[in-house]
């Protein structure tokens, strides 16, 4: 299994592992801290700081994502946006966690419980942080009332 860096703590991926400290970081920038996004882009997790931009539809940083070598995070992104595809890949490509915490943000109970019955709180919360902001980007886009500028 290749890890980057020397990092310790929980894995995301086979290829990549993040330190709780890290994870809670990343859920907060999801959450629209932008101290804590900036500080992400800055200090070695590129990744993660573009995958809060392109969660919130931003294409550059969707673009990013893909040439950069971050598909699986693309493809995390798609399904919590409710592409079955995009859980069938990551599944087949050995990403069946990034799938759960996709299913979990697409407003799916049962996958978030399941992440958590595995011990895996911390990306149960990445779930639903990133549901958060999923849910209020399709409420601003069904709001006759409201232009959204995501």
């Amino acid at each position: 299994m290749l890890l980057s860096r020397a990092r310790k703590g929980t894995y995301l991926t086979a290829v990549k592992q993040y330190s709780p400290k890290i994870i809670v970081a990343w859920a907060e920038a999801i959450s629209g801290n932008k101290k804590l996004r900036d500080w992400l882009a800055s200090n070695g997790y590129a990744e993660l700081s573009a995958f809060t931009y392109a969660l919130n539809l931003d294409n550059n940083a969707r673009a990013w994502l893909m040439s950069e070598g971050h598909p699986e995070l693309m493809a995390l992104i798609r399904g919590a946006e409710g592409e079955e595809k995009a859980c069938m890949w990551l599944r087949k490509n050995k990403f069946s966690k990034l799938a759960l915490i996709a299913e979990g943000a697409d407003n799916d109970d049962d996958a978030v419980r399941q992440l958590l019955l595995d011990g895996n709180r911390e990306w149960a919360m990445i779930s639903l942080k990133m549901r958060s902001v999923k849910n209020d980007i399709q409420s601003d886009h069904d709001d006759v009332h409201k232009f959204s500028t995501r």
